[in-house]
């Protein structure tokens, strides 16, 4: 099919429903941590059980909807669904009255991106040749970057504007969702006789026990660096230490994902020369150091320093992370032949 600019039509379009879903998740997330506190009253452990919850329960359903979507050979359907899930729940976030109907529409919402990450990343990978994923992951990685800026910058324009009306702005956040799901429209699934025909789905399983010591060790780390890892949306509430107002919390989720976007290329590239392993530990060195800052000083500026390196953590450990297991499993699985590309986005 035809390129557009220079893309494969599935990799541009999928670029189009990530910038979209993130311009519209991260302008609710940029808000949540204040609108569960303010105004429904959630104390702040709250915030922090919502959300490593959330997001343990997504980290399973990836495995099980990226195993699902080799047997039924289908990822568009998965896809699709997870992320109209997801979108749904922001029209739904307008008309909760306490902090228990949230947290049980951010479980909907992290099931859906449970359901569709794995999915979609095997289709955007079967979409092109292998001399072009990086091309293509690089183009889907920037313009979801694109929209988890735009989303919290949108907030702090909007925010003032709505005078502080959290649900007006979640429908906001709705109606630019939705375009992720029209832009799905574009997307085509590509047929089981189009992919590697020596790859081959395999059983689904938890175990660890099919793979190599190294990957087992890298799985350990990063584990039990998650134990100890804060939620991002409780950190966010360090800024209302700052005036109490609610503009705060969304500009310094900004600030993050602007020190997230600016850096994860350049990290990226570094883990290609020195190692993913020494960008990875250097990353949760400067978690550390951000929770430290952020535990240290009330001061606006402490509060910008701390996010801005808390942004340097995402950037050497989000896509470094995926990119170190690839290497990993390739080593002990795919080099003999087995598993479809989703269990390997699964993670």
């Amino acid at each position: 099919m035809k390129k557009i600019f220079g893309l494969a039509p599935n990799v541009f379009f999928l670029g189009l429903v990530s910038l979209f879903n993130d311009f519209s998740s991260e302008m609710a997330l940029s808000v949540m941590p204040a609108f569960l506190t303010v105004v429904l009253g959630a104390p702040p452990v709250f915030v922090g059980f919502l959300e490593g919850f959330a997001d343990a329960l997504a980290s399973i359903l990836k495995i099980v909807s990226g195993w699902f979507s080799d047997r039924i050979g289908r990822r568009k359907i998965l896809a699709v669904s997870g992320y109209s899930l997801s979108v749904f729940t922001r029209w739904i976030l307008s008309l909760v009255g306490n902090y228990w109907q949230v947290f049980i529409l951010r479980i909907i919402d992290r099931s859906g991106k449970g359901l569709r990450d794995a999915p979609r990343d095997a289709l955007l990978a079967e979409s092109v040749p292998k001399e072009e994923l990086g091309k293509s992951f690089g183009f889907h990685r920037g313009m979801d970057t694109v929209g988890a800026v735009l989303g919290p910058l949108a907030a702090v324009i909007l925010l003032p504007m709505l005078s502080n009306n959290y649900r007006t702005l979640f429908l906001i956040s709705f109606a630019v969702g939705i375009l992720a799901v029209i832009a799905f429209i574009f997307v085509r699934e590509i047929k089981p006789q189009e992919r590697p025909a020596d790859i081959h789905p395999i059983p689904l399983s938890f175990s660890l026990a099919k793979f190599g010591k190294e990957f087992k060790l890298f799985i350990a780390a990063v584990f039990t660096f998650g134990l100890g890892a804060m939620p991002l949306s409780l950190m966010l509430l360090k800024a209302n230490e700052f005036g109490g107002q609610a503009i705060y919390i969304p500009l310094v989720y900004l600030i993050y994902n602007i020190s997230f976007a600016i850096f994860a290329i350049p990290f990226g590239r570094l883990s290609d020369r020195i190692g993913q392993k020494k960008v990875l530990v250097s990353g949760f060195i400067a978690a550390i150091s951000a929770y430290l800052i952020l535990a240290g000083f009330s001061s606006f500026s402490g509060i910008v320093l701390g996010f801005v390196i808390f942004g340097l953590y995402s950037a050497m450990t989000d896509g470094v992370e995926r990119a170190l297991a690839s290497k990993l499993v390739s080593q002990d699985i795919l080099a003999s032949g087995q598993g479809f590309l989703s269990d390997q986005f699964a993670g």
